[in-house]
């Protein structure tokens, strides 16, 4: 059987998320709007969803706006409130944010704002220092992924957050990657917009969270009906809502039991394995402030494509753009200062709450022996 290794890009539905669900795309189909009895169960389970929803980042129920994914929190959470708290026309971010958050800056860009763009290190994170340096040339909203989708490495948050307020500014945190992996609670890092995807922690794709703390203004991007405190309009998506709830529910159950560190057990191993296998096989970024299930490694020699290409036994996932006649490294990489040649070898392997130690032998087995299979091709070439 293939063994999936792409969590990061998305995760298979939990059964007990599924099973949640079901009542509601069947008999519960009711409009949470309607006043009879139908519809009243429909509301009711959109404010259960939403308590465990705010349970597991920290935050009140009514913090808490469903939307259709991490991209639209994002957009409402970027565009919908740098105008409404205060008028500052400026926006700090950085060179590793997922497109969710760069295109909506390069949005508020064309349309007269100013966005500076933060660089990160060879370890993929922000260096504090540049970030207050940003924030105190007048930002009004600073806007963050906590943990980098391709690399897992995690930001500084507590300390950009302490920047961002000292100076005035909003801060949002783009947390679709972090939020079930690892501890994140919104009050102790004093945030102010948080985003989640609910496909990320084993809820269906297509529902989403933004946090809004008590007092922040935003406005929708979208027109229409008063739902979501008139910050996210349209008939409300109850069956994923409530799919999503559960996954909260489940995610908050796992971290009690002490999943990260078994996660960071299982990762470990696995890099492990292909180190002694692959002597020169480099991790990208930070090595200990990283998400607890992603690897980014560089195959020495060889394209990420192409061992991923000789190894059908493994799901996983390159940060390359691949086009007709060659490959083109990925952004966030180049970012980091890794040359174009070694970043073509990157492979991202990201695990999941079900992957087993087996499938870890077994992956790290059959990647190197895809690699050794890309090596003797490349010599017999040559």
């Amino acid at each position: 059987m293939p063994i999936y290794l792409d969590h990061n890009a998305t995760t298979p539905i939990a059964p007990r998320v599924l099973d949640a669900m079901l009542p509601f795309l069947r008999e519960q189909y009711g409009n949470p709007s309607s006043s009879y009895a139908l519809g009243h169960a429909a509301k009711d389970a959109i404010a259960v969803a939403r308590g465990h929803v705010a349970a597991l980042i920290g935050a009140e129920p009514e913090e808490i706006i469903f939307t259709s994914g991490g991209t639209e929190a994002n957009n409402i959470a970027i565009r919908g409130s740098i105008g409404p708290n205060g008028g500052k026309r400026a926006i700090v971010t950085s060179t590793v944010e997922h497109p969710a958050t760069d295109e909506p800056c390069d949005q508020l860009a064309r349309d007269g704002y100013a966005v500076h763009r933060i660089g990160v290190g060879a370890d993929g994170r922000i260096d504090p220092d540049d970030a207050r340096r940003a924030i105190r040339d007048g930002a009004g909203l600073v806007t963050l992924i906590h943990a980098q989708n391709e690399t897992g490495v995690l930001q500084p948050v507590a300390e950009i957050v302490a920047s961002a307020h000292e100076h005035g500014a909003l801060i949002h945190v783009d947390a679709a990657q972090a939020v079930g992996k690892i501890a994140v609670d919104v009050k102790t890092l004093d945030i102010d917009l948080l985003s989640i995807a609910g496909h990320k922690l084993y809820a269906p794709k297509g529902i989403g969270v933004l946090y809004v703390r008590r007092g922040v203004r935003t406005q929708s991007v979208l027109r229409g009906a008063g739902q979501e405190s008139g910050r996210r309009p349209g008939t409300e998506n109850v069956a994923s809502i409530v799919g999503l709830g559960e996954a909260c529910r489940l995610a908050a159950e796992r971290l009690r039991e002490g999943s990260t560190a078994q996660m960071v057990v299982l990762t470990r191993d696995l890099f492990a394995r292909l180190q002694h296998t692959i002597p020169d096989i480099v991790l990208t970024g930070h090595p200990t402030a990283r998400l607890p299930n992603t690897l980014n490694v560089l195959f020495p020699g060889a394209s990420g494509r192409a061992v991923l290409e000789a190894c059908q036994q493994v799901m996983a996932s390159t940060g390359s753009a691949c086009h007709a006649d060659r490959e083109e490294a990925s952004a966030i990489l180049r970012a980091m200062g890794v040359p174009e040649r070694k970043a073509l070898g990157a492979v991202r392997l990201s695990l999941g709450a079900t992957t087993t130690t087996r499938e870890v032998e077994d992956a790290a087995e059959a990647l190197a022996e895809a690699w050794r299979k890309c090596m003797a091709g490349t010599a017999s070439a040559s």
